[in-house]
């Protein structure tokens, strides 16, 4: 009898009740912060100290130039170019190269991503296979010598090397070229992702080839909501032409964190797709996008339903539905 009854109460449920005891929970809603370039000694200082307060983990795009002392750049020839040539400079001294190196060791013991922004900062968007290839090369060579050529070989933290060449596993192009002939010399030399495409939104990564495509998203940004790339630069473009005015800075980061949270706020309430933003190691119009960036991050890093990791770690939750527990950050 009370089986009988249950039954028929439970039948008489209506569907969208039903429906929602089924209804599968929502996967985590990814963050993805990263940085071109990660030259300037104070804002990886910055970063490494914001990202402990934030429960955040970085992914940091290093050019290999930043690692090597003016004096010896001439031990660096991109393709095509004299040796000794660099779209992005070197480091003015081999002490400030060596403050950058332990940075980059210590943000890689602290959790955060090191991957390639190849070294000089060329356009490749011409180049052949063997030109990336070549470029690729020189990134891992250049690194692993890097505690050497500044005088700092007893410094040279165990494990270095080898983390040169197998814990560097992503990579973005300057200025987002991307032909073909990268993606094939991306797998030929380990690279399991790359960062450097640009999607008409928020999407997940997309296998091809055996390399994992990111793509930066463009997002609403402004009064007329007009699309841009979820980058520093491009803002800094649209908000200024470029041109420094840091007058209005406090305007600019209100609107580049609008339009950050905004995006954010899509996916957290519709599929979760990964959000992507792009920053470089520039305070572009007086520091305007690093602080829309990080009261973004300060604001949602900590919810329990938000993970913001780097892509290493996006790739291994976009594959499993789990993520990591932050250590220690």
């Amino acid at each position: 009898m009370f089986l009988r009854i249950f039954l028929s109460l439970f039948l008489c449920l209506p569907i969208s009740a039903l429906a929602e005891e089924v209804q599968p929970e929502k996967p985590k809603q990814l963050l993805l912060v990263s940085f071109d370039g990660a030259g300037d000694n104070t804002l990886w200082q910055r970063s490494r100290d914001f990202a402990r307060t934030a429960n955040i983990r970085f992914t940091y795009f290093l050019s290999c130039t930043l690692v090597l002392a003016k004096p010896d750049a001439a031990a660096y020839k991109g393709p095509h170019h004299k040796a000794g040539r660099s779209n992005i400079g070197f480091a003015q001294s081999r002490e400030e190269a060596r403050t950058r190196l332990a940075h980059v060791w210590q943000a890689h013991l602290e959790g955060h991503e090191i991957a390639s922004h190849t070294c000089g900062h060329f356009d490749g968007a011409d180049w052949s296979e063997a030109d990336w290839a070549t470029e690729m090369k020189s990134f891992r060579s250049v690194l692993s010598d890097a505690w050497a050529a500044n005088d700092a070989a007893r410094d040279e933290p165990q494990g270095w090397r080898a983390f040169v060449e197998q814990g560097i596993r992503g990579f973005r192009a300057p200025y987002l070229s991307v032909p073909d002939t990268l993606f094939a010399a991306e797998k030929q030399a380990g690279f399991l992702y790359d960062a450097s495409s640009v999607t008409r939104g928020p999407e997940a990564p997309v296998d091809k080839g055996g390399v994992s495509r990111f793509g930066l998203p463009l997002i609403p940004e402004g009064p007329k909501q007009r699309p841009i790339i979820a980058m520093d630069y491009n803002l800094f473009i649209r908000h200024s032409a470029g041109v420094e005015n840091p007058s209005r800075s406090a305007e600019f980061e209100e609107r580049a964190y609008t339009a950050f949270r905004a995006a954010f706020d899509r996916q957290y309430e519709g599929d979760r797709s990964p959000l992507q933003i792009g920053l470089h190691f520039v305070k572009m119009n007086g520091g305007a996008y690093w602080r829309a960036m990080e009261r973004l991050a300060t604001e949602v890093c900590k919810l329990p339903d938000v993970a913001c990791v780097t892509y290493a770690e996006a790739m291994e939750v976009l594959e499993d539905g789990r993520v990591q527990e932050s250590s220690g950050l």
